[in-house]
Parts: C-alpha cells; structure tokens; sequence
C-alpha cells in the first residue's frame, strides 16, 4: 500500500509539471504545447476505466474459478498489472485536472466528479481484498456473480458510450 501511495504521488507530480510545461508553451504560442495538452486530455478520462475494470473483473473470474496454482498465475500476470495500470491513469487525470485548476481553469476539478470514476474506486477497493474471495464456497461463489456481472456492465457501457 506504502509503494502505491508513493507511486501515485510521484506519478501525479509528474503528469501535473508534464501539463503545466505544455499549458505554458500553449500560452506562448508554440503549437506543441496544444498538441501535448490534447493528448493528455486523450488519455484522462474516466471512460478509459471501463474496459480496464471489464478486464480486472475477467482476470477475478478466473482467480475465482481456476485451481490455486492458475488462480496465483492469473493474479501475478493479469490482475496486478491491470490494476497498476489503472493506477497510473488515475493519477493521470488527477495531475492534468490539478494542472488545469493551477493555470485558471476553476471548473477543472469537476472532471472529477464523473460517475465514472466508480469503477476506478471499485478496482482499488476489490484488489485488496480478492484473495479473500477464495477462502470459502459462498464467498466464491458471490465473488463470481459479483465479478461477472461487473464485467458485462463494464463491456455495455463501453461500448454504449
């Protein structure tokens, strides 16, 4: 938990003097500072946690299902990147809304209140206690309702949306 705080503190820092350098260039008229801007807007969205939660919720299903061994497998190569990954895109939005909200746009933190962002929260608060999921047979078994109804409303809003 110590190493994900930090990460995402130094990767919100990161992205946010990553803006704050392209908003400055934009100011001064160079057309490089726009195009940076425009592709950190690209990547900061709460849409982009849909498909990234689909796949989480895919990787839990089968950490749920498989023997423990593949389950082990699964958490190693498909849930704990995913989840880092998702970790990396919220502390994306959060450095690029806090650039925006330095350089005068007062509305930037509103970003943040998208309903989206639940399934961000949901992909944090799950992974820290998915191991407890195996640990009997009514917990495996609301865990697998739970992960795969989670994936197919993550599929349909991605693809409604």
């Amino acid at each position: 938990m110590n190493r994900a705080a930090a990460a995402f503190l130094a990767i919100t820092a990161m992205t946010g003097l990553l803006a704050a350098l392209s908003f400055a260039l934009e100011l001064k008229g160079y057309p490089v500072g726009a195009l940076g801007v425009a592709r950190l807007d690209g990547l900061a969205s709460a849409a982009t946690f849909l498909p990234l939660s689909a796949l989480y919720a895919l990787s839990g299903v089968l950490m749920i299902v498989l023997p423990v061994r593949a389950a082990g497998i699964v958490y190693a190569n498909a849930a704990t990147p995913t989840w880092h990954t998702g970790l990396v895109l919220l502390a994306t939005i959060l450095g690029v809304q806090i650039a925006r909200f330095a350089f005068g746009n007062q509305a930037a933190l509103n970003v943040l209140l998208d309903w989206r962002f639940i399934f961000a929260i949901g992909l944090f608060g799950i992974h820290f206690v998915v191991d407890r999921f195996r640990r009997n047979v009514l917990l495996r078994t609301l865990g697998f309702v739970l992960f795969t109804a989670i994936m197919l409303a993550c599929l349909y809003w991605t693809f409604r949306l």
